[in-house]
């Protein structure tokens, strides 16, 4: 039997396991990156862990969510991951200089390769054939230390992609009507790999589009072949000698297919406050809007701001609009201004903002009351804008520029008709792009030897081993579809004291019930209940540790979104799935007990536990969980559990002093 793109990377780096759907296997990591939110936490573990270099071919640490420094924390993170840069040998991208997704994929990104990433996004450069992993950050610091990292083996879907984009229509659109078909659920446990004649069709940057918001499906990644549009891509960069073929056997089998008619693709936009909640434009048309913004990982390369430039060549922005460009790398800004982009768009009413992530979580460009924002972002979860009750729209940038001219949400086709002048601008690929690396420091050229801490920056909590018996207070319970964003949220009052767990756990899912930190404080343990999908969104290894700082001893879920569940097994915290008719039982402020001997338990394999709630009546949990997570879950988590591997030789170990 012939292999998919995705089996043969993964045989490539196989370490332990085997290929089975379903299996745990590790693999070992040849890339990593991390950002500044995630960052601080990895680099004080990997500091735990005793580690003093990194041992993956490349680490990467960049500044981009939180760069425009609003006081001392945020300037003391980036000082001190400047100095875990080169204390520990890795790049440094200095505040400013563009988001992770966007720098790496410029300047690292590689056919073949695996790569980590303490972002949720980090399957952008699968559009060039990499196969990249978002994770947590104490999974990103073990790779590091030269562990290998475990996932379950996803299936591998094919997304077969036949005919050609006609005009107005994206890659943006591609990836708007598989969430449509498939929902924010669609992608748990699968990787979607694409084939088919029209992969050929869409370069490299429409391709990393469709594998950034594959992270919004689910999917535990997204991957492309590699062909000459990679070869092309990858010459304008510079970086020729990275190319690599990778093509699936003519009999490879996939545990399903999807097939996309390109041709039939229709601009597309994602209503509030989900991705998957996706609607052909023409259908939300007449919606005045009064905030437009493009950029972000997904849309805010060079290739995603110059057909908004060539719409708005001799036209203005409407006057009820504001219209912001917030380039996802220094990079795209630099080519857009040298080639005279930058002074056409401002002098049709843009504002330009710094390459940074932070409007996507909140930070800067948060849109008024009671009013409609057009993004061409990845995510538009209720409150991630920075206000509650806001009303985010996804879409292309096409889309996104002539609701800016209209003063209204209005499909681009439509716009067209009225204007009588205006073109589908069409796809164009950067040419000259220089690498730009003035602001990335390499390991050879660091400028610190030593950690930089301020006051900010605490030390890594640690859990106790599992304890024999569970029992306390429903703490809280939840709906379905409760994100990251929820449990820790991103905005720039609270972002800055990532490095600082006890500040940062007063805010724990404080947007679902302000009370909770100080009443799970107050308890002293306790459960989280939630309906199906807990925990999706952002790789924030935060909103595991957090509640668990908190004295949250499980969370019983119907389901639970991939890495978080993963983090919730490295910092200690028992995740048991319920079914649905005794989620609809179990009230806030119930007594929960865990009736088996629940660390006995879960070091001999048990996965169905009694749970018995106020000495009424008793439901069955399940543990799903290998013989791995078993060990660090008893431990007490990962942390714990790395450093006895260590001392019994058979983890990463920290190197010789």
């Amino acid at each position: 039997m012939g292999k998919t793109i995705t089996e043969k990377v993964l045989d490539d780096h196989l370490v332990e396991g085997e290929l089975t759907p379903g299996e745990e296997i590790g693999i070992e990591i040849d890339q990593v990156l991390t950002q500044d939110t995630t960052g601080t936490m990895v680099w004080l573990q990997f500091e735990a862990l005793g580690l003093d270099e990194v041992q993956t071919e490349l680490a990467a640490q960049y500044c981009d969510h939180q760069t425009y420094q609003f006081d001392f924390k945020n300037t003391d993170d980036h000082r001190f991951l400047r100095s875990a840069a080169g204390t520990y040998g890795a790049h440094f991208s200095r505040p400013g200089n563009g988001i992770c997704h966007n720098v790496h994929k410029e300047n690292f990104a590689a056919p073949g390769k695996t790569l980590l990433g303490s972002d949720s996004h980090t399957p952008t450069p699968g559009g060039l054939g990499q196969l990249a992993i978002g994770a947590g950050g104490l999974d990103i610091t073990v790779a590091m230390g030269g562990g290998a990292y475990y996932v379950e083996m996803p299936e591998v879907v094919n997304i077969r992609l036949e005919g050609e984009l006609g005009e107005w229509a994206t890659a943006k659109d591609v990836i708007l009507e598989l969430l449509r078909r498939l929902s924010v659920k669609g992608g748990v446990g699968k990787v979607f790999e694409y084939t088919g004649p029209g992969v050929e069709t869409l370069s490299v940057p429409e391709r990393t589009t469709i594998t950034n918001m594959g992270t919004e499906l689910g999917a535990t990644s997204s991957i492309f072949p590699t062909d000459e549009r990679t070869k092309e891509w990858l010459e304008e960069v510079d970086r020729p000698e990275d190319y690599v073929d990778l093509q699936p056997d003519d009999d490879a089998e996939y545990a399903d297919e999807i097939v996309v008619d390109l041709s039939e693709i229709e601009p597309m936009i994602a209503e509030p406050s989900m991705p998957d909640n996706v609607v052909p434009v023409r259908e939300a048309a007449g919606q005045s809007v009064e905030q437009v913004m493009i950029g972000s990982c997904t849309n805010g390369a060079y290739e995603d701001i110059l057909p908004a430039a060539k719409m708005l060549e001799g036209r203005e922005v409407n006057k009820k609009t504001e219209m912001i460009i917030a380039p996802a790398s220094k990079q795209a800004s630099e080519m857009l201004a040298r080639e005279g982009w930058t002074a056409e768009l401002m002098a049709a009413g843009v504002n330009f903002s710094e390459a940074t992530c932070g409007a996507c979580i909140g930070i800067g460009h948060v849109p008024g009351s009671d009013t409609v924002s057009l993004r061409t972002f990845n995510r538009n979860f209720e409150g991630r804008s920075g206000i509650e009750d806001d009303s985010v729209f996804l879409c292309s940038p096409e889309v996104a520029t002539a609701a800016a001219i209209k003063g209204e949400i209005v499909d681009p086709r439509d716009l067209a008709d009225e204007l009588g002048d205006m073109e589908d601008p069409g796809f164009e690929l950067g040419r000259g792009y220089d690498r730009h690396d003035v602001d990335l420091i390499a390991p050879d050229e660091a400028v610190d030897d030593e950690l930089v801490k301020g006051p900010n920056i605490g030390d890594v909590p640690l859990k106790d081993p599992l304890e024999s018996n569970l029992e306390g207070e429903v703490l809280l319970r939840m709906d379905d579809n409760i994100t990251t964003d929820h449990i820790i949220p991103a905005t720039s009052d609270i972002l800055k004291f990532r490095s600082n767990v006890p500040k940062l756990s007063e805010f724990t899912l404080s947007r679902v019930d302000e009370s909770f930190a100080q009443r799970a404080l107050d308890a002293d343990g306790g459960f989280l209940v939630a309906g199906e999908n807990y925990g999706q969104g952002s790789s924030r290894e935060h909103a595991a540790l957090c509640p668990m700082y908190l004295g949250v001893e499980g969370v019983l879920a119907q389901s639970f979104a991939r890495i978080h569940k993963a983090n919730l097994f490295n910092f200690g915290l028992v995740p048991l799935t319920i079914d649905e008719d005794d989620y609809e039982r179990i009230e806030q402020g119930d007594n929960v007990e865990i009736v088996d001997d629940v660390g006995a338990g879960v070091r001999s394999g048990q996965d169905e536990f009694t749970f018995r709630v106020n000495d009424e009546w008793e439901g069955t949990a399940h543990l799903d969980a290998s013989e791995r997570e078993r060990e660090i879950l008893a431990a007490g988590g990962k942390l714990s559990w790395t450093k006895q591997q260590a001392q019994d030789g058979s983890g990463a170990a920290p190197a010789d002093d």
